[in-house]
């Protein structure tokens, strides 16, 4: 087997190289075609919207499908994006030159606030026409606002926060009031809260946002052209409504925590990216003098949120002092950058220029570009034109992007649904880890790759890393489909090899005690797995002479177990004089062909043992298979040893009532061989019918007789009903059991009476017992002296039996007179009978003329009638017909012959020329026939009355309907 995983090493070589060639001609590594059928649609894909404004565009906000715009000098045009065909006009209703500096819609779409140039600022209500000018704020050039996300309404702001252009930060709140008949201004309150200032002074507050996470705790960020600051605090539950004060006062006496850049923009603008609607911004995008801020949110950190920073500076072409940049826009991968001509999405990751969109001079120079938190949706607008764009697909590159910057699990993360770019991802880690010497890393992730399976396994091979190597084949082997079953049993029994050769080395290395242990635990998984159960068993002989090869006989038993090949576990224990544990496999896995194969042997030297093993079997074991390890046993063990036989055998007798003619039979011999007692006891319980009898009587008989068991012979003799046989042979061992068997045949005197006749004459011939010879004669009443007397010698005189004489002529005396009495008995019995006959002659009944035949209810003198002792009378043609279905065939089939010869006889003579001598003696011989016949007839017919005799009782169990008939009788009654 080693030789043929060298040659398929060998094969892996020369695989390798013509993979290089196909390299080089340019046919891809992974198993994947990568071709797009269509032109992918890019990520931002931009589309005009159909509006020619009748003025130019001053501002524009969106925000949950709302859209706000500025035309000229005093219109505001309001459109749903649900209904874009149903656009609200209104007229802010100003006379002077105030023009519109910037416009605030919150989250909602609902609050939309407008800073005019001239310090003044307006508000106008989704759900009203009328702008409301707010007198509170008044004198202050609103740069920014922060609007409150969490307690905001459609007609209430709740606590919000307003930067001006002074470095103040204002805290606002406005309400609109419902139903109501007198006109309130709808702000209720504006009070200072903080001043931010940079090193030359109180600066423009350029953006306000506000963030609350749990435990009531907020985050507030504040940015002027070059600083970023953050204020954290809590607010107490249920003091929401009075707003941030308190936030601001925790800062009154120190600067809070803040990020500060050397270069200006003259203003700075900040973007966040809200995965979804109604949670916390995830990252950031500060766009400020240097370049763009980037980083993540993190609401854990007491102070700060800011994490993960790094500046990602303007690309070569933007220059700050010509072209600086107007806008930011933050989606989950990019940043888009506003130009005055162009658009720039940059991205997060890396900060490579990705997209790049420039616009038609025709079109006007950019003006500003925000996105709709709500539908992620980005909007751009000159003073002509309004664009929009849609973000699609946004993550189907950024694979490639953590790939590169060996990110691999974020890498995977976004590329689970595309495979072919999952392999790619997979083969660079797996190069990365192989490269920064992680091999087993390296090895698990090249076994989820496409690519070629020789190239890698050589790689491992070369690096000398058996370890990774076989990490790799397993995990490989684990990916394999189930019709894949070459490449199974390649990798399977390479699999095997390694471990093996692995062991090997660690078994001889002390110091590697641990590393051997957790080694041999994995192999034994492996040859376990319930995966690679059908590859193992159908290569089981393979893996037996790897392991054979290397002397591994502590893993072959252990892979014998689990093929289930418990022949070769036990034959492995037999042959290292391991007879307990084949014994313990055998009773564990109580395979009934184990048992008759291995029981000659482990019988030899652990018989108790195994007798109790087989008794623990019960019924599952055929003892004749047995009987064969029990002979050979036997044959060469002591009686002590040949008892352990006996034992099984009487428990497959008396316990599982064995019936098998050799289970009996070999029982049957050891009892004849070590416990005579026992076998005439064996015997006797088996009883003496034939038909019950499960041993061979023949057999028994000669096994008896070969070891002198008279008494034993004798009992099967009567077994056998050789009654002749069982007398002689029990007369040699003793009479009382001879005389036992005499008595037997009860149903054959003559046989009965010979067998006494042989207990008499060995009596008086061989024991010469005259006491003893007349004792029979009082046991056998069969036997009379006359019957003996020949046994006896002439010499002996008759006083020894003169009583046995005189007592035999008495008996024949009383016989005699028996014989008298009997015949009185007969002489008058004959004479009752006859005056009895004489009796009956003259015995008559008398008839009324009234009487009627019982059966048809008619006089019954009108036909020839009878008349029965009981007093029933019947006309002749009636009792016949009521006898007649009742009587045996043959007697119905006579009673018909004679009614026909009766009938022959009542028709006249056709012949008128006999002579009158002749036709005299005729009819004298007819009419006496004829009455012959009639008498016959009555003594069928008339034997008995039909209502009072046997043929009543016996018609008790018949149908009063006849079932032929019954269908007939049936339809009768309907």
């Amino acid at each position: 087997m080693a030789s043929i995983l060298d040659e398929y090493e060998d094969s892996l070589h020369r695989s390798a190289a013509v993979q290089q060639s196909r390299a080089a001609v340019g046919i891809p590594h992974s198993g994947y075609v990568n071709a797009r059928l269509e032109k992918e649609t890019p990520i931002f894909n931009k589309q005009r919207i159909d509006f020619a404004p009748p003025e130019k565009i001053n501002s524009l906000v969106v925000s949950s499908n709302q859209l706000c715009m500025s035309l000229g000098k005093d219109t505001l045009l309001r459109i749903d994006l649900g209904k874009p065909d149903e656009p609200n006009q209104v007229e802010l209703g100003r006379k002077d030159e105030a023009r519109v500096y910037k416009m605030f819609l919150d989250h909602t779409g609902s609050h939309l606030l407008i800073a005019l140039n001239t310090s003044e600022c307006l508000y106008l209500n989704r759900s009203v026409q009328k702008v409301r000018a707010l007198s509170r704020w008044k004198g202050h050039l609103i740069e920014s606002v922060g609007w409150n996300k969490f307690l905001g309404s459609e007609t209430n702001t709740g606590p919000i926060l307003v930067g001006t252009s002074q470095g103040q930060i204002y805290e606002a709140e406005i309400s609109v009031s419902e139903g109501s008949l007198f006109s309130t201004n709808p702000d209720q309150y504006f009070r200072q809260v903080y001043t931010l200032e940079e090193e030359s002074g109180p600066a423009p507050v350029c953006c306000l946002e506000i963030e609350r996470v749990i435990e009531g705790k907020f985050f507030i960020i504040a940015t002027t052209r070059k600083r970023l600051f953050q204020f954290v605090g809590k607010v107490p539950e249920g003091t929401e409504q009075q707003g941030f004060s308190s936030i601001f006062a925790m800062h009154a006496d120190h600067l809070p925590s803040f990020r500060e850049f050397p270069a200006n923009l003259g203003f700075s603008e900040i973007a966040f990216y809200t995965p979804k609607l109604r949670s916390n911004p995830r990252s950031f995008a500060w766009m400020m003098g240097n370049g763009v801020l980037y980083g993540t949110l993190d609401y854990s950190r007491p102070d700060s949120i800011l994490s993960d920073e790094r500046v990602w500076v303007y690309p070569s072409d933007i220059d700050i002092t010509v072209n600086k940049p107007i806008s930011i826009v933050l989606t989950q991968f990019h940043f888009l950058l506003l130009l005055p001509d162009r658009v720039k999405a940059v991205c997060t990751l890396n900060g490579q220029v990705v997209f790049q969109d420039l616009f038609l001079e025709k079109f006007g120079l950019l003006t500003r570009m925000i996105k709709d938190p709500t539908v992620q949706q980005i909007w751009i607008h000159t003073e002509k034109v309004v664009f929009r764009y849609h973000v699609q697909r946004e993550s189907r590159d950024v694979w490639k992007m953590y790939m590169n910057m060996n990110k691999f699990d974020l890498a995977k993360e976004y590329c689970k649904d595309r495979p072919e770019c999952l392999d790619i991802v997979l083969a660079k880690e797996a190069e990365h880890c192989f490269q920064n010497k992680r091999y087993l890393d390296s090895a698990k992730c090249y076994a989820l790759t496409q690519n070629y399976f020789e190239e890698i396994a050589l790689k491992f091979i070369e690096a000398k890393q058996e370890e990774a190597l076989m990490e790799f084949l397993i995990k490989k082997l684990s990916n394999l489909k189930p019709s894949e079953k070459t490449q199974t049993t390649l990798l399977t029994t390479w699999l095997t090899e390694l471990y093996l050769n692995w062991l090997g080395i660690l078994e001889g290395d002390p110091s590697q005690r641990n590393l051997y242990l957790d080694t041999r635990e994995k192999f034994r998984t492996f040859l376990s797995s319930p995966k690679n159960k059908e590859c193992l068993f159908n290569n089981r002989a393979s893996i037996y002479d790897l392991l054979a090869s290397h002397g591994d006989t502590e893993h072959m038993v252990y892979f014998a177990v689990i093929m289930q090949d418990y022949e070769r576990v036990v034959a492995h224990h037999c042959q290292h004089d391991e007879y307990d544990e084949a014994l313990n496999v055998l009773s564990r896995h109580r395979d009934e062909k184990l048992f008759y194969k291995f029981s000659p042997v482990l019988i030899q030297h652990i018989p108790k043992k195994v007798v109790d093993a087989w008794i623990s079997m019960g019924s599952r074991l055929d003892a004749r298979n047995l009987i064969p390890a029990l002979v050979n046993y036997s044959q060469s063990a002591s009686t002590q040893q040949i008892n352990e036989a006996i034992r099984y055998m009487e428990f497959c007798v008396y316990q599982l009532e064995e019936t098998q003619q050799a289970i009996h039979n070999y029982l049957l011999s050891l009892y004849a061989l070590c416990r005579p007692d026992s076998l005439l006891s064996y015997l006797e319980q088996a009883g003496t019918n034939p038909n019950r009898i499960h041993y061979d009587l023949k057999y028994a008989l000669r096994l008896c007789a070969e070891h002198g068991h008279h008494r034993a012979c004798v009992h099967i003799y009567k077994v056998m009903e050789l009654y002749e046989e069982a007398v002689d042979l029990a007369l040699q061992v003793d009479v009382d059991l001879a005389k036992s068997c005499a008595d037997l045949p009860e149903d054959d005197e003559e046989l009965r009476k010979k067998l006494w006749l042989k207990i008499a004459r060995h009596v008086v011939q061989e024991e010469k017992d005259v006491k003893k010879a007349m004792a029979c004669l009082s046991s056998c009443a069969l036997l009379k002296i006359e019957d003996v007397l020949p046994f006896f010698p002439d010499f002996v005189t008759i006083d020894h039996f003169k009583e046995a004489i005189c007592n035999s002529l008495e008996d024949y005396n009383k016989h005699i007179e028996e014989l008298k009495r009997e015949m009185e008995e007969a002489t008058q019995s004959a004479k009752r009978i006859r005056e009895d006959i004489q009796e009956m002659r003259n015995k008559y009944g008398s008839v009324e003329p009234q009487e009627k035949c019982a059966a048809c209810d008619f006089p019954l003198l009108n036909r020839p009638f009878y008349l029965f002792l009981c007093g029933h009378m019947f006309h002749y043609d009636c009792l016949l017909q009521a006898v007649f279905p009742n009587l045996p065939a043959y007697k119905q089939a006579k009673l018909e012959d004679l009614q026909k010869k009766l009938a022959a006889t009542s028709q006249p003579s056709k012949s008128h020329h006999r002579p009158k001598d002749a036709d005299t003696i005729s009819l004298g011989k007819g009419q006496q026939s004829r009455e012959q016949i009639k008498a016959d007839i009555d003594d069928i017919v008339a034997a008995e009355c039909v209502y009072c005799g046997e043929l009543m009782i016996r018609s008790i169990d018949k149908p009063f309907i006849d079932p032929q008939k019954y269908e007939e009788e049936m339809q009768s009654w309907l």
